[in-house]
């Protein structure tokens, strides 16, 4: 990837080393021209994900603008969302279960979109949440998903967050959309407990929305996101139909 770096270099100021560890490297691009800023996306592993997210634009699914592939690693070339991440923003104050519910549905939406494509996500968690300026939500870090292999029994790779991990993702049996459904329900009660729910639920109904998410079994889960986003107060249609 030779000529992508000298392109890079070429056309785009970096603005500052983002994230860069033995797995990953994410940095803030801007082109010198354009004043564009973009993110440029390095890591090991596969980026059979991205090139299915390739161009769909969703207003809360992060853009993907280009992926390449060689000997092991993948470089992603992707939208810059400025903002912080869910994370930072529950170091200081949690949610409302209203609130909550709110940025439930936008992700839900998300993910309607990316299961629509094949696309299991596998790590939603707040890191990997960002809040624009506005307060809505975009879901981001495609490193650990998946494209659904329908005669696959497993994953084939253990991936995901402890805690937020669903239990098939730990070798049972091959994660499908309610793998994420999992996570969403877990993040939903950190969001407004500030704890796991395996540890304090949230109250009332959106307890009880948790629960169901986060039941051992997938059979027992919402089964899609879109019966997620209903449940979360939902109304209409939620994938796009031009993504």
């Amino acid at each position: 990837m030779q000529w992508m770096d000298a392109v890079l270099q070429e056309q785009y100021d970096t603005v500052a080393v983002l994230k860069q560890n033995e797995q990953k490297t994410i940095v803030h691009l801007r082109h010198k021209q354009l004043q564009k800023d973009l993110v440029l996306r390095t890591f090991h592993g596969s980026g059979e994900a991205y090139s299915r997210l390739l161009h769909i634009s969703h207003p809360h699914v992060l853009r993907v603008f280009e992926v390449l592939e060689e000997q092991g690693a993948c470089t992603v070339l992707e939208e810059y969302v400025a903002g912080s991440t869910l994370a930072r923003r529950l170091e200081t104050k949690l949610y409302s279960a209203k609130e909550a519910c709110r940025v439930g549905r936008e992700l839900c939406r998300a993910l309607a979109t990316i299961h629509a494509h094949g696309v299991v996500h596998r790590d939603v968690k707040p890191e990997n949440v960002m809040l624009r300026p506005d307060g809505s939500a975009v879901l981001t870090d495609f490193d650990a998903a998946r494209v659904v292999k329908p005669r696959q029994s497993a994953d084939t790779e253990v991936l995901g967050t402890t805690g937020y991990a669903a239990p098939e993702q730990f070798g049972l049996a091959q994660s499908d959309g309610r793998t994420d459904i999992f996570a969403m329900g877990v993040l939903l009660n950190v969001m407004v407990t500030g704890d796991h729910p395996s540890h304090r639920k949230a109250d009332g109904r959106l307890g009880r929305v948790v629960d169901r998410c986060v039941q051992t079994d997938p059979e027992k889960r919402y089964q899609t996101a879109e019966q997620l986003y209903r449940a979360l107060g939902g109304h209409g249609k939620i994938t796009d139909p031009q993504t």
